[in-house]
């Protein structure tokens, strides 16, 4: 049987999924991520945008050192300046990739960068050849590609290849293209372009018209090896081609594509969890392969034809992608061995005070609920590390009294700098008064763009997962979250969480692609 190729996975989480409003990351949180992304056996992590700010060059550079196994990059515009920081920050790695842009379609090139064809291209060459001095490992992307005119997409990409750049990345930038066109683009440029043998094509879609899997899969199809894409499809806008969509297609339809990945997929649901409890965005229920009813059936007739032979109504088995009915639940009478077992095997080792405080939080969680879920753990270890990331401000006491027909009011005893400061607030509920006052406290003038509740597992004694996402004064936008058996307290954790966040300020220019 003839051998399949193998097709990169290239996760761009860290980059683009981090360019979503309010979904920037600290620089321990994108370790994590990093190395939850090197265990599910990613082939590239992009790890940042050097150039952006000190928080995001360090973040790739610690990414660097610490990733063994899966080769990390840096992106860069096609700057001398942007070229040479991220070529310092990927200094460490064991491998690494500098992956340097410009646009290319008339639009972004008359309206945004203000330049001829001919300067495009002459600065794109220069790019390339700078990055090929600093990295044996170079890939280009002519930014906003499916909007380009055919004949100079040609003439700058094998200019690239003659540079040096040995990826070829075509991004659907806006998410404007369709699968049969965007494939036809794939194989055309293939065939048009004399050295398109000495590169890979890749693409990175976006998917503002819902079809970012399925023009990846149509370009993997037409010849591209390489996809990019993010975990649970995180973006800007309305995202990127979502990972564990892309594999499990690859994988279930393995009769179709002629390649096949090297992701551990039973890694999947993890790797999901831990984006989504880190960024604060949830995954909707119906979700592709890591929704919670991804593999759950209710009409009848679907159970009892799964019942009678799974196949009936599934085309993946849910213990593949990380799903399972038979996991080991922790409680009250758990010793911290068991405990710290359970979060290594979630792949978060912790040592000492932290593992010490972790503990501490899961004996008091054990008290108030019968049993102790992975997701309640990873929750645990999300609000121990936010505590460690920032002090300023730390929730000490809340008492909310709530009667039908009365408003609700809310007493806050609030830290701020190591002082308590109380206020007491009528509110139109519990949470509106929680939250208004801890706004008299701290005066912060934010605005409150969402504010979502979710339930971490089932049960009505279930910790309540609560977001909150905050815009500043000056319009940068943060996730806070906090997590408890009561919601009103979930509310105010995440409230103060969001707050200790705008202290610190990222000064971030992300590019787009």
């Amino acid at each position: 049987m003839q051998q399949k190729e193998h097709l990169i996975i290239f996760d761009t989480t860290l980059r683009d999924g981090e360019q979503s409003p309010g979904a920037a990351m600290t620089r321990d949180e994108k370790l994590r991520i990093a190395k939850a992304l090197e265990r599910l056996r990613v082939d590239v992590i992009e790890a940042g945008f050097p150039a952006a700010s000190p928080g995001d060059f360090a973040a790739v550079q610690a990414i660097a050192e610490a990733v063994r196994d899966s080769r990390v990059c840096g992106l860069a515009r096609a700057r001398e300046e942007d070229i040479r920081r991220a070529g310092e920050a990927l200094r460490p790695a064991a491998a690494g990739r500098i992956h340097t842009f410009i646009a290319t379609s008339p639009v972004h090139m008359q309206a945004k960068l203000r330049m001829t064809p001919d300067e495009v291209l002459e600065r794109a060459v220069a790019a390339v050849k700078l990055a090929r001095d600093l990295c044996d490992d170079v890939e280009f992307s002519p930014e906003d590609a499916g909007r380009s005119e055919e004949d100079f997409l040609c003439r700058v990409i094998e200019a690239a290849i003659a540079a040096g750049a040995r990826t070829i990345n075509i991004p659907d930038t806006v998410g404007y293209n369709l699968p049969d066109r965007f494939g036809r683009l794939i194989a055309t440029l293939r065939e048009r372009i004399p050295n398109s043998d000495q590169a890979i094509f890749s693409v990175h879609c976006h998917n503002d018209l819902g079809l970012a899997v399925a023009n990846s899969l149509a370009a993997v199809q037409n010849g591209a090896r390489q996809v990019e894409c993010t975990i649970n499809g995180l973006g800007e806008r309305a995202g990127n081609a979502a990972l564990e969509e892309i594999v499990m297609a690859v994988r279930t339809r393995a009769d179709v594509f002629p390649c096949s990945t090297r992701i551990d997929t039973t890694q999947i649901l993890a790797t999901s969890k831990l984006v989504s409890t880190i960024t604060g965005f949830p995954v909707q229920p119906n979700k592709a392969i890591v929704g919670a009813n991804a593999f759950a059936h209710e009409s009848g007739i679907h159970q009892d034809g799964v019942l009678k032979h799974r196949e009936t109504y599934e085309i993946m088995r849910a213990e593949d992608v990380g799903w399972s009915t038979n996991r080991i639940t922790l409680g009250k009478l758990s010793g911290r061995a068991a405990v710290r077992a359970r979060l290594e095997a979630l792949g978060i080792h912790l040592e000492g005070e932290a593992l010490n405080q972790v503990f501490a939080r899961f004996k008091d969680l054990a008290d108030r609920k019968a049993e102790i879920f992975d997701e309640d753990l990873q929750s645990l270890v999300s609000d121990e590390l936010q505590e460690e990331a920032v002090d300023r401000y730390r929730l000490g006491y809340l008492r909310v009294c709530s009667e039908m027909g009365a408003h609700p009011e809310a007493t806050v005893e609030l830290w701020v700098d190591g002082v308590a400061k109380t206020e007491s607030v009528v509110g139109g509920g519990p949470v509106d008064a929680t939250f208004q006052a801890i706004e008299r406290i701290v005066r912060s003038e934010a605005k409150l763009l969402l504010f979502s509740v979710n339930a971490i597992t089932t049960g009505t004694d279930a910790q309540g997962e609560v977001t909150v996402r905050l815009q500043a004064k000056d319009g940068r936008a943060v996730n806070g979250q906090g997590a408890d058996t009561d919601i009103v307290v979930a509310s105010a954790k995440a409230y103060v969480s969001a707050l200790n966040r705008l202290q610190s300020p990222a000064d971030r220019q992300h590019p787009q692609l």
